[in-house]
C-alpha cells in the first residue's frame, strides 16, 4: 500500500511527541549510571551511586512494597465486596455511592492527607506509624479497585447464575467465591495491579503524612534530589523504574488480553 505525505507527517509528529516525552527519563537514567554527569559519560558509567541508594535508602524501598501490598489486600477485603453489592443493585442510590467513592480521586492528595491528620493527628502513635499511610493509600486507590470490578460485573449478568446455583442449593458463600469471583477475575487482577503501581508511585499524600521513621520510596526520592547529588537522585530514580515498570507492562499485557478475551466472547 502507498503510503501519503499525511501518513509521514503523522509519523514524525507522533516521534517527536515520543521523544518529547522519553529524552527527560533517558537523561535521568544516564546521569544515574554516569561517574560525573557535570562532565558527561567520558567520565565513564558506574553502578557506585544505585549502591549508595541501597545503603541509604533501602528502608524506604522495602517500605513502599509493604504499604503497597497491606494497601492491595484492605482494598480487595473492601473493594471487592461493594463492587459486588453496587453491581447487584443498580439504581440511583447506587450511582450515588459509586460517586461518593471516586471522591478521593478528584480531591487534590494534599487535602486528603491534610483532613486525616486534623481528624486522627492527635493519636500520636497511630499518626508516627506506617498505618496512617496506609489509611490514606487506601482512601486514593479504593475507586480503582471498585471501578474495575465493577465494569466486569456490570458486564454481564451474573444474578442469573446465581439464581441458577442457588436454585441447586448452593449457600451465599458459595456462589460468591465459585461464580462471582472467578467471573470478575479480569476486574480484581487489573484493579490489584493498578492499586499496586499507584501505592508504590503515590507522593503528594505521603509526603504530608510520612514522618522521618516512614519515609516512602518517591518522598525519598525527593529527598535525594533536594540534599544529594544529582547522580544520586539520578540512580534512585532508575531504582524507581526498575520497580514499576514490571507492573505497568503486566498492566498493559493484562488489558489487552482482557480485550482480546472479550472480543472473542
Amino acid at each position: 500500500m502507498r503510503r501519503t505525505p499525511y501518513f509521514y507527517l503523522q509519523l514524525a509528529f507522533t516521534l517527536l511527541v515520543c521523544s518529547f516525552l522519553l529524552v527527560p527519563v533517558f537523561m535521568s537514567i544516564v546521569a544515574g549510571l554516569t561517574e560525573n554527569f557535570f562532565v558527561g559519560v567520558k567520565s565513564g558509567f558506574t553502578v557506585r551511586w544505585i549502591g549508595v541508594v541501597w545503603e541509604l535508602y533501602a528502608p524506604t524501598i522495602f517500605r513502599s512494597m509493604y504499604i503497597a501490598l497491606a494497601t492491595l489486600a484492605v482494598t480487595l477485603v473492601i473493594g471487592v465486596p461493594a463492587a459486588y453489592v453496587l453491581a447487584k443493585r443498580p439504581g440511583m442510590m447506587t450511582r450515588l455511592i459509586e460517586e461518593f467513592l471516586v471522591l478521593p480521586v478528584a480531591i487534590p492528595g494534599l487535602a486528603i492527607a491534610l483532613a486525616l491528620i486534623i481528624t486522627y493527628g492527635g493519636f500520636r502513635d497511630f499518626r508516627t506509624s506506617w498505618g496512617f499511610i496506609l489509611v490514606g493509600h487506601v482512601l486514593y486507590t479504593l475507586p480503582f479497585m471498585v471501578r474495575s470490578v465493577l465494569a466486569v460485573l456490570s458486564s454481564f449478568n451474573f444474578r442469573v447464575l446465581e439464581e441458577s446455583a442457588a436454585s441447586l442449593g448452593a449457600g451465599f458463600w458459595r456462589r460468591f467465591f465459585g461464580i462471582v469471583l472467578p467471573n470478575a477475575r479480569s476486574g480484581v487482577v487489573a484493579g490489584a495491579l493498578t492499586v499496586v503501581t499507584l501505592s508504590i508511585g503515590e507522593f503528594n499524600l505521603t509526603w504530608m503524612l510520612h514522618t522521618p521513621e516512614t519515609m516512602t520510596l518517591p518522598v525519598g526520592l525527593a529527598d535525594s534530589y533536594a540534599s544529594m547529588r544529582l547522580e544520586i537522585g539520578s540512580a534512585y530514580t532508575l531504582v524507581f523504574f526498575i520497580m514499576i515498570t514490571p507492573l505497568l507492562v503486566a498492566l498493559q499485557r493484562y488489558g489487552v488480553r482482557s480485550n482480546r478475551t472479550r472480543k472473542d466472547a
